[in-house]
């Protein structure tokens, strides 16, 4: 392979990967809305993480 090959294809493999981000987050994001819109899990109570910040404060959600 010469030089004008490897780039060719390095621009391709990046292409690719960052088209399959791009999906992978919008899959995500379409997921924690679908999430909350069933009542799964409530999202607003993560929100307050930041300014419950104390070590006597409740626990926002228990391990199963």
């Amino acid at each position: 392979m010469d030089l004008n090959t490897l780039v060719a294809l390095q621009k391709i493999i990046y292409l690719v990967v960052t088209l399959l981000l791009c999906v992978f987050l919008y899959l995500y994001i379409f997921k924690m809305y679908r999430d909350e819109r069933k009542g799964i899990r409530d999202y607003e109570k993560y929100s307050r993480l930041a300014l419950d910040d104390s070590i006597d404060d409740e626990i926002i959600e228990k391990r199963k």
